[in-house]
């Protein structure tokens, strides 16, 4: 097998300080979330641990997913594609196209067999023996499986990659399939969102090129640490939430004063994503914080779940506190059993000052 370079030797080779490499170490633990001693870590595995060979496929999808991940800022796209794994083929970014692309990607499959990263992008259409997506001259889905041979694991990226997205909606003419269930016998790390957070993307790519392992995932095989919590629990509106201050209609006075948006459909409190934390476009801001609802699009099958702008009263499963009416009244009514017993407490207090009163001046 040829020998690739290192990540440092890539940046030593570009005129990159070492004082640079170490802030660049420093940033990326910072946004995999990791405290200051993973750094030493992070560096001696960018400057010992040859670029890993990635082969990217491209399914049935809108590209949504590359063109989130080449507007990733920590770290940079082009440290990811240039200098910390090695993308052999991908068609959408590649200079090359027709056969000369398609050889590139049988030199990989055959000089790093059992070494490369395979990420998907979009999903395999399985109808009419997979006729309905053409790559390469061939049907996807044998394309798929042929890359998906000798991975060392593969990378789903997007909704539709991950769960089928709006292709496997109902009634799914074309059998669009998530990969996971064409591809059974490789480690496969979902990473869903239409599209995906571009740091989320490139921290999963860091995270294993760093460790030299899978992150640990979810019940539904995400990356916990960007899927583990709600979007909810993060959330800055959640203040409103928890004292029954909704939106009732759009562009009303109370979504002029950023109120939750629970009751305009948000499926906030049911979706799993670092949206309410990583934020989107170098973290300016993300859909609630725009004055959207979330549409829960990195859970599976949120295409089929109803119309996202749905008036939402009584959504209460994965945990959600309360529905929405009875947040409000649960709200009204701790404010006024707040005020009923501070004013019985105040009632006793002031009978107890009374009667001391009383029996100083009888003494």
């Amino acid at each position: 097998m040829p020998q690739l370079e290192t990540f440092y030797d890539v940046m030593r080779r570009q005129g990159i300080t070492r004082r640079s490499f170490m802030k660049y170490c420093t940033l990326t633990a910072s946004a995999l979330g990791l405290g200051p001693a993973f750094v030493p870590q992070i560096a001696h595995a960018m400057e010992t641990r040859p670029r890993t060979p990635v082969i990217w496929l491209h399914g049935l999808e809108c590209t949504c997913c590359s063109e989130s991940f080449i507007r990733s800022a920590h770290p940079l796209v082009k440290d990811v594609v240039l200098s910390m794994i090695s993308l052999d083929y991908d068609d959408t970014l590649m200079a090359a196209a027709g056969h000369q692309a398609e050889q590139a990607m049988e030199d990989v499959i055959r000089e790093y067999h059992g070494n490369y990263i395979l990420a998907v992008e979009g999903n395999p259409p399985l109808n009419e023996d997979g006729m309905f997506c053409i790559t390469g001259g061939r049907p996807f889905v044998e394309k798929l499986r042929h890359a998906a041979e000798g991975a060392q694991a593969i990378i789903s990226w997007g909704a539709c990659a991950s769960y089928g997205c709006v292709q496997a909606a109902h009634p799914n003419p074309t059998r669009a399939t998530p990969v996971h269930e064409v591809i059974t016998d490789k480690p496969i790390i979902r990473v869903p969102g239409c599209p995906p957070i571009a740091e989320v993307m490139t921290g999963v790519i860091t995270y294993m090129l760093t460790f030299q392992r899978l992150p640990e995932l979810d019940r539904q095989g995400r990356p916990a640490m960007f899927y583990g919590q709600r979007i909810h629990d993060k959330c800055y509106r959640r203040a409103h939430f928890d004292a029954g201050q909704f939106v009732e209609a759009w562009d009303d006075e109370n979504a002029r004063r950023g109120y939750c948006l629970y009751k305009m459909g948000c499926r906030g409190p049911t979706t799993y994503n670092a949206c309410s934390t990583i934020g989107w476009n170098e973290g300016v801001s993300f859909p609630i914080q725009s004055g959207h609802g979330c549409i829960g699009c990195s859970e599976d099958g949120f295409w089929d779940q109803g119309s996202f702008y749905e008036r939402v009263t009584d959504l209460t499963q994965f945990g959600v506190e309360a529905n929405a009416g009875e947040v409000g009244m649960a709200a009204a009514g701790l404010v006024g059993g707040g005020v009923a017993l501070h004013a019985a407490v105040s009632a006793l207090k002031s009978a107890q000052v009374k009667r001391q009163e009383a029996a100083s001046e009888e003494a």
